[in-house]
């Protein structure tokens, strides 16, 4: 794999630490050791150790990842705009090259972080402004001396953890955009993007899907993402 040949040259060949590799790839200083370790995925066959076009701009290309992972699917660059910016830096290797990298990135990453959930309780960062939290629960008040099944709608603030809470008779598109609407304006403002555990409103009554199947979708101006995890 390209990132485990330029790990094993910057350590090997140029002497670099596992501190300073974790620092300029972005990995902890576990995986670092892991790819370090892991003799298995070495070719059978001797390989020549050939510096790469792509050695002097890892760590850039590194950072690039680093950034583009931290944004949403739709702001995110591809790795053609990478190698373009790489290409007015000076590089002069191929694209697949730098597909190859950015392939393996990936990859690692995503181990890392399966790795690191194991036992493990790794928080969310936001800064503010970034993003707001949606669901719905259920509650029962006393209304006209009836006992009267409600609709909460919790709109959470990311940062701040700041929230409001509006009930309703039912769950509704009309009263999912009030929901938002009265949010907002107590709240001071429009995050850039908001988080749903499920972007649908429920069945029945002729409810129809927001986005059922779609990773996201432009709502009056909102950016809307689908959460696997409740906020």
């Amino acid at each position: 794999m390209e990132l485990l040949s330029v790990i094993r040259r910057w350590h090997h060949r140029d002497r670099s630490s596992i501190r300073e590799i974790s620092r300029r790839t972005g990995l902890s200083r576990n995986t670092v050791r892991k790819y370090l370790r892991a003799d298995r995925v070495e070719p059978q066959f001797q390989v020549p150790d050939r510096p790469s076009k792509l050695d002097p701009y890892a760590d850039k290309l590194a950072a690039m990842l680093r950034v583009e992972s931290g944004k949403s699917r739709k702001h995110k660059r591809t790795v053609k705009q990478l190698h373009a910016d790489l290409v007015t830096l000076g590089y002069e290797g191929s694209y697949n090259r730098v597909a190859a990298f950015a392939r393996d990135w990936k990859e690692a990453r995503l181990r890392e972080q399966q790795t690191s959930g194991r036992g493990t309780f790794v928080p969310l960062a936001f800064v503010p402004g970034e993003a707001f939290q949606f669901d719905w629960s259920e509650d029962w008040a006393i209304i006209a001396g009836e006992r009267t099944k409600l609709q909460v709608a919790h709109v959470k603030l990311s940062y701040s953890r700041a929230f409001t809470l509006r009930a309703y008779l039912l769950q509704t598109h009309e009263m999912l955009f009030d929901a938002h609407n009265h949010a907002f304006r107590v709240l001071g403002g429009v995050p850039r993007r908001g988080i749903y555990d499920n972007l649908w409103t429920p069945p029945g009554q002729g409810a129809m899907l927001i986005a059922g199947g779609m990773e996201c979708v432009n709502l009056s101006g909102l950016l809307l993402e689908r959460s696997r995890s409740r906020p």
